[in-house]
């Protein structure tokens, strides 16, 4: 069986950076992950929030801080593997290495193996780990003890989802990055009618940057309800 070569890189999105996501009540969480990314610092670190609370965001901003340092980052989404024994054993131990959703190696003994493997191989060889998960390590249903202990003894870094004026924030925010300016008036019928989940508001927000840059329109209400069906998709509000 060969072994299969982890790219260093990927395209990441360039707004998945630690600059462009909004720390609202997550900034001693949000060092805590730089400190590891950046080897300032700090151990490795489980990153625990609700779906959809930037914990993807962070494992990739972590390795493209890794990245601008010259240093190797590797980013595995766990959950969107097919084979997670054999990514797993294909990671070396060295740089960055960020582990997405790492739920998804609960109660398979082999993926439960090979991430201690992967775990003892970081120690060894001066790797910085970062994990993901939705729930508290504890609550993982791990069936491997060593690799329960070993997850336990990181350093927690807990996401609070932002609330609604914090997500308008992050909403101007990024907006503005893009050249548009969103109102008051703009946000509200936005947030009226558009799920609010900070995910589905920055895909909203590019759609419609593509919208208003091909009108060679502001965004405004009048702009919005007058866009072409498809380019701006209803979701459901929280």
């Amino acid at each position: 069986m060969t072994t299969p070569q982890i790219p260093l890189q990927l395209r990441w999105p360039l707004r998945q950076r630690f600059e462009y996501f909004l720390p609202g009540d997550n900034a001693a969480s949000i060092e805590l992950i730089r400190a590891a990314a950046t080897h300032t610092g700090g151990d490795w670190v489980v990153v625990c929030g609700p779906s959809r609370s930037g914990r993807t965001h962070l494992l990739i901003a972590a390795c493209q801080a890794a990245i601008a340092l010259r240093e190797p980052a590797q980013y595995l989404p766990l959950k969107h593997l097919p084979d997670l024994t054999l990514a797993l054993r294909g990671m070396s131990g060295t740089g960055v290495l960020a582990l997405d959703d790492i739920d998804a190696v609960a109660g398979n003994h082999e993926a439960e193996v090979a991430l201690f493997d992967l775990y003892n191989r970081g120690r060894a060889h001066g790797g910085h780990l970062l994990f993901s998960t939705p729930k508290l390590p504890s609550q993982l249903g791990i069936q491997l003890p060593d690799l329960r202990s070993r997850l336990g003894a990181c350093t927690l870094a807990v996401l609070r989802p932002l609330d609604d004026e914090q997500r308008r924030e992050m909403l101007r925010r990024q907006a503005a990055r893009r050249g548009l300016e969103l109102d008051d008036g703009v946000l509200d019928w936005l947030f009226s009618r558009f799920s609010r989940d900070p995910g589905d508001l920055i895909e909203l927000l590019e759609r419609i940057d593509r919208a208003s840059l091909a009108a060679r329109r502001k965004v405004t209400i009048p702009f919005l309800r007058s866009m072409v069906p498809g380019q701006v998709i209803d979701l459901p509000s929280d």
